[in-house]
């Protein structure tokens, strides 16, 4: 797959990513994402692109631009929810820290 395609078929994977991502869908977001990745290392790991010209060249700062958007979307939906996720996981260890602190000193 050359570099052009490879950037179309992240430009799809990344739509569908914030589709799942507004849905909630955190395990097809995941999944998505991944394949995303694994795409990105194909591109950093291939041979030296081939310069492109005119309208190759454009749609490919498009996609791009698309792709960076699509990440902008993401991240609006994913980080209210991470910061639920770290303060109940940051609650969860407080309690457990409280608990032992005066939990040693219930029994007396």
């Amino acid at each position: 797959m050359n570099a052009l395609a490879m950037y179309e078929t992240m430009s799809t994977i990344s739509a569908r990513m914030v589709e799942a991502a507004r849905a909630n869908d955190w395990d097809r977001l995941v999944a998505l994402e991944k394949d995303c990745a694994g795409l990105a290392r194909e591109l950093e790991g291939g041979d030296r692109p081939q310069p492109l010209a005119g309208a190759e060249r454009e749609r490919k700062i498009a996609l791009i631009r698309q792709i960076l958007a699509d990440d902008a979307e993401v991240r609006r939906h994913t980080e209210p929810w991470m910061e639920q996720v770290r303060q109940f996981l940051g609650g969860g260890a407080r309690e457990r820290n409280v608990r032992r602190a005066y939990g040693a000193h219930a029994g007396q």
